[in-house]
């Protein structure tokens, strides 16, 4: 294969959803991150060949989103775009869909990303509602929309549906992704505490790497009353474990442990890389930062979903020869800790590795020096369309500032999926 190199890459800070509707719709976070990515490269917004988005929960009046900001970000009506959904993988597929069109000669040079402004979750009518309204419309006199009326039971069927329970929600076995994560726990013995001991690692993780200037790919928000969004808001200072045993557990309210502080927080944000062919780099004088060696796609019991990295990854480490020990660095996206410490758990299992990975035995486990270093999702979110994006970029800034080589991003997606993209620095 030809190589698939990084560019660039940009992302929003993740803004933590609070009481209502963020500051920002999904097509602003991508368009304002994009526009400043853009702006910094020696091609115009029209030289790129496509631009594709993922987003795993558009409003309804962002549909097509990726044709929407591309149009938004001056590409002109000439440049494609278009819009990918893996659910929480649907940044990383934007990247490897780029990645299939360049391969095949399509694309020389591609914006992809992904974007979710999960605040903005709609809040629905239940069916029953919906049925009333429309039995409403079909009258015609006053006296029947008067006696329609009177049939109206608010407590029955004014109450809201929450957009986003739904869509958190697997449709195929009616499990919450927590109740999922919570199979895990079960299944590998991951008690309270261990949870909340690696959310706060992600937390003192996530400031420290603030602190220490690690986040470069962060450009700024401005809203329209010239507020600056700078930084994650989500990460915690005074993250402790006296702190995180006090929230009660969420998903499992008798038997569970999983408490909203040590699952990933639920957030806005968008996340873009930029990538070229070797055709493209030599044209426009391209100074890449790393490439894309090799993904995968799998897929498991979605009731066990949350091990979509082990059966993801896993390939990739026979392909090219590798075990775990022998990549340098490792992102995996935190949608859950006990999502984190069950791959970490299933890796280190000769019987789940040997009956579901077709291995001789247990792969072995992940240095946790070398896994999500900067902290992750449960530190400061995860805008289910960007995830996949921003940890291919961030596992970038990592592997170069370490001088490091080789890195493995990896997630879990709804639905029994996982997905996997091997790099490396230029």
């Amino acid at each position: 294969m030809q190589p698939i190199y990084v560019v660039d890459g940009a992302r929003t800070p993740f803004l933590k959803a609070q009481k209502g509707p963020g500051p920002f719709a999904a097509s602003d976070l991508a368009t304002q991150a994009g526009r400043t990515l853009l702006l910094r490269q020696p091609f115009a917004p029209s030289d790129l060949d496509e631009v594709i988005l993922g987003c795993a929960a558009p409003s309804p009046d962002e549909t097509n989103i990726g044709r929407m900001v591309a149009l938004r970000l001056g590409c002109g009506k000439k440049v494609p775009g278009w819009t990918v959904m893996r659910n929480c993988a649907s940044g990383m597929q934007a990247i490897d869909s780029a990645i299939a069109n360049i391969q095949c000669g399509r694309s020389q040079l591609v914006l992809a990303g992904g974007v979710d402004a999960l605040s903005r979750a709609p809040l629905l009518y239940s069916d029953a509602m919906v049925r009333w309204f429309a039995g409403m419309m079909s009258l015609r006199t006053v006296n029947q929309k008067i006696r329609h009326f009177l049939k109206l039971r608010p407590a029955a069927l004014l109450t809201p549906v929450i957009g986003l329970m739904k869509g958190l929600t697997d449709p195929v076995i009616g499990l919450l992704m927590g109740q999922t994560a919570e199979n895990l726990a079960w299944k590998f013995g991951i008690n309270r505490r261990q949870m909340d001991e690696f959310a706060v690692r992600s937390h003192q993780r996530a400031l420290a790497a603030r602190q220490a200037g690690h986040l470069a790919e962060i450009v700024p928000l401005v809203d329209g009353q010239g507020t600056v969004y700078a930084e994650d808001d989500g990460v915690r200072a005074d993250a402790d474990l006296a702190g995180m045993a006090k929230p009660k557990p969420f998903f499992d309210k008798k038997y569970g442990n999983i408490t909203a502080a040590n699952s990933s927080q639920i957030t806005d944000g968008a996340a873009w890389v930029l990538l070229a062919s070797e055709e493209a780099v030599q044209k426009w004088g391209l100074e890449p930062i790393g490439k894309i060696v090799d993904s995968q796609w799998s897929g498991l019991e979605p009731a066990q979903m949350g091990l979509g990295p082990v059966h993801a990854a896993t390939p990739i480490l026979q392909r090219h020869g590798l075990q775990l020990a022998d990549i340098d660095y490792w992102e995996l996206n935190e949608a859950f800790a006990a999502q984190v410490l069950g791959c970490q758990a299933a890796w280190q299992d000769d019987d789940y590795c040997r009956e579901q990975l077709d291995l001789p035995g247990a792969l072995g486990k992940i240095d946790e020096a070398r896994l999500n270093v900067d902290g992750g999702a449960v530190a400061i979110g995860h805008p289910v369309g960007a995830s996949g994006a921003r940890i291919v970029l961030h596992l970038l800034h990592v592997l170069r500032r370490n001088n490091a080589q080789r890195g493995i991003a990896t997630i879990c997606i709804g639905g029994g999926l996982g997905g996997a993209m091997l790099v490396e620095t230029c």
